[in-house]
């Protein structure tokens, strides 16, 4: 029996196991891949909006020659971190269901990369997972050809080759940029009449340089209605119809986080949002002794939480733990 299980070993996660470790409280963290998975996932060149101060967990610093950090130091870093606080992490091994038992704690069922099944138990849980297992589909005839993906690693695979860029947030035009570099004939396709507002300001002159050299294609107010082996069929505004030579398409959408876990312990969801109950002082959700930490508080909107404000969850829910242990 542990004091406390913690599901997701993000830095929300890891922040959120520290914090518990500091108020002596054991611990468990439960991941089915491996530490930071998410940000492994990230594009290999992605820099981070954030400074390495604000992505700081458990006062360890985060020391770079960057103002802002790029991806591969974010892993060396969330790595040095769990060891220097000697973190207990089951990975690959993955949470099946939260079930609260009648004594108030918890029951934890798990199944391990080798098939092997757990159930362990604690007095408290926190539910950390991440929103990178679950893209955000379009729903359009095509979506599950090879050719299609809704995961950008790096550009070289798409050397010279037509590929279609489905998407108008910080991650298509990071993507599109770097196509560019790697002589990818480039088309970007968004809904919306501008792209995003939060694209990173060093990276928007930049990217709107490329678009009015016509180096990279934007088609707004448009959406791919249809992809095929050849080609993507693009609505616009008017509802004319382009078919564009295409062989691949990188479908950067979004993604969202799991409510299985949630559902399984009776957690509550807002059916609009699928934004789960909870108590944003202490993150208890309504179910006593199951907490919530990171994006997963999000529901759908993943941009609400990031990594700068969900590394404070852990505190909340650390406090909360001895509170009432010191209420009882």
């Amino acid at each position: 029996m542990k004091d406390v299980i913690i599901i997701g070993a993000g830095p929300c996660g890891l922040s959120a196991a520290i914090e518990c470790q500091r108020r002596g409280l054991s611990s468990l963290i439960i991941e089915k891949n491996f530490i930071v998975h998410s940000i492994y996932l990230y594009p290999t060149n992605m820099q981070f909006f954030s400074t390495t101060a604000l992505l700081e967990i458990g006062d360890v610093p985060f020391t770079s020659p960057n103002d802002k950090p790029f991806r591969h130091e974010a892993l060396v870093y969330y790595r040095r971190a769990a060891k220097h606080h000697g973190l207990d992490i089951a990975a690959y091994e993955e949470a099946l269901s939260v079930n609260p038992l009648e004594d108030g704690t918890f029951a934890v069922h798990t199944r391990n990369k080798r098939g092997e099944t757990y159930t362990r138990t604690a007095a408290s849980i926190i539910i950390s997972t991440g929103y990178f297992d679950q893209p955000n589909l379009i729903g359009i005839p095509g979506e599950e050809l090879p050719k299609v993906t809704h995961y950008f690693g790096e550009a070289h695979p798409y050397t010279g080759m037509k590929v279609t860029v489905i998407g108008g947030s910080n991650s298509a035009v990071d993507a599109a940029l770097e196509l560019l570099r790697v002589g990818a004939e480039v088309d970007m396709v968004y809904r919306g009449a501008s792209i995003s507002e939060n694209i990173k300001p060093w990276v928007r002159p930049i990217f709107e340089s490329m678009v009015e050299k016509d180096k990279i294609v934007l088609h707004l107010e448009s959406r791919v209605t249809e992809i095929t082996p050849g080609s993507v069929h693009i609505t616009g505004r008017n509802g004319g119809v382009k078919e564009l030579d295409n062989d691949f398409v990188l479908a950067l959408t979004g993604f969202r986080p799991s409510r299985t876990l949630l559902s399984s312990a009776g957690v509550s969801m807002d059916e609009t949002q699928e934004k789960p109950a909870f108590n944003p002082a202490t993150m208890e959700s309504n179910v006593p002794g199951l907490y919530i930490a990171g994006v997963i508080a999000s529901g759908r909107n993943a941009n609400e939480v990031f990594i700068e404000t969900g590394r404070g969850h852990g505190k909340l829910i650390a406090d909360h733990i001895i509170s009432k242990r010191l209420a009882d």
